[in-house]
Formats: C-alpha cells, sequence, structure tokens
C-alpha cells in the first residue's frame, strides 16, 4: 500500500495528467496493478479485432502479449517464435491496417504530450497513423516535468537500457548517456513528440501505479 501522503501527491498528479491530455484530445486513465489493466484490455479485446503491438519491456513484464495471444482478436504477433527479419518485416507493415496497437511509450509529461526515440520506426510511425486507435501502457517512472525532463530521460535510461537488452554495440552501453552516435548498431534513430492531436481519443494512455520498463 502506498504511503498516504505520496497517494496524495499522485491523485493531485492524476487529476493533472488528466486534464493536460484531454486538451491534447487524448484520453488518460490511471489502473492500480495489473489486475486492474488486465479488466481494462478484457473489455476491449474481442470480436476479432485486428490487434498489433510496439516493441516494449512493460507490455512483456505485465504479460499482455501473451493476455493478446488468448483473446478473441486477430494477432499480428511480432513476437512468434521463429519468423524470418522479412516476415517481420511484413508484420511491422500489416500493424498499420489494424484496428487497434498497443505500446508504451519512452516519456510522458505533464502538459500531456507522449516522447519516444525508436530504431526501427514501425512503433512510433503506428502510433501517429494508420490503427484506428492506440492504447498506450505506461508506469509511474515514465512521467516527466517537461520535454527537457522527457528527452533526458530518453537519452540517460531509455536508449542505454534498450541498446543493452538488445546486445548492441553502440558507445552508451559503456557510457550509459546517448552519444548521439553514428553507430550501425544505433536505435534511436527517429525521435517523436505526439502533443496535441487531430482525431479526438484516438489515443488512450492507461498508467499503471507501478515502475515499468525504461
Amino acid at each position: 500500500m502506498m504511503e498516504k501522503n505520496l497517494e496524495t501527491l499522485l491523485r493531485i498528479k492524476e487529476t493533472q495528467l488528466i486534464k493536460a491530455f484531454e486538451a491534447n484530445n487524448m484520453t488518460c486513465l490511471f489502473v492500480k496493478d495489473k489486475e486492474e489493466l488486465m479488466h481494462y484490455l478484457r473489455g476491449v479485446l474481442n470480436l476479432q479485432k485486428k490487434v498489433a503491438v510496439g516493441g516494449s519491456v512493460t507490455l512483456n513484464q505485465l504479460g499482455v502479449i501473451d493476455f493478446i495471444r488468448e483473446s478473441d482478436v486477430d494477432f499480428i504477433d511480432r513476437y512468434e517464435e521463429g519468423i524470418s527479419r522479412d516476415e517481420m518485416m511484413n508484420r511491422f507493415r500489416e500493424g498499420f491496417f489494424a484496428d487497434l496497437l498497443i505500446t508504451s511509450t519512452n516519456a510522458l509529461t505533464m502538459d500531456g504530450c507522449l516522447y519516444n526515440v525508436d530504431g526501427t520506426g514501425n512503433r512510433v510511425a503506428a502510433m501517429i497513423f494508420g490503427p484506428k486507435e492506440v492504447i498506450v501502457i505506461a508506469g509511474l517512472n515514465k512521467i516527466c516535468q517537461d520535454e527537457e525532463e522527457a528527452i533526458a530521460h530518453i537519452r540517460g535510461c531509455s536508449a542505454p537500457a534498450n541498446a543493452m537488452r538488445l546486445n548492441k554495440k553502440t558507445p552508451c552501453v559503456k557510457t550509459g548517456q546517448c552519444n548521439d552516435c553514428h553507430s550501425t548498431d544505433r536505435i534511436c534513430s527517429s525521435y517523436v513528440k505526439l502533443a496535441y492531436q487531430g482525431q479526438v481519443n484516438r489515443i488512450k494512455v492507461i498508467i499503471i501505479e507501478e515502475n515499468l520498463g525504461y
């Protein structure tokens, strides 16, 4: 159970974030844990919807990938074992025609914006356009005060941690900080900020009251 004063601070932040995302034509919902998240997703993952996912440590930590596989959906499974690189790229492209994209975000800010960096770019591209609906799942550790803090988080945490996870031979693996390298293994090619959206409520942000992912 969260300490009382920290709980109060979180509820203040929750109210501010909900209003900020609504002002940017996105919705924002807080859930306490995995159980609440799965209850929400159970009402969404049905009717043979075509569902794609972005690469995400958060989704794997929560068991969302297996949950989608067990649901009544047409899953474009980028994580299926044994598929070739060409087949994976085909599935990335197929994801643009999905009914729903489920992904995470590298950072989000108190003014209701999402910040991400991508290597291949399929995740951020699909967040911007393609799938009819986007659900973004993130932990409390992704909340940043402003753009400066969000970029610092990406360069000092998201990028090097993911490079380590993927066994990349980039300078950040040794320094723990993005070096704007020209390595062939570089995974931070496209920096994207999602702010005010023209399509109302296409993007739904779900914040879990835990620390998850990078």
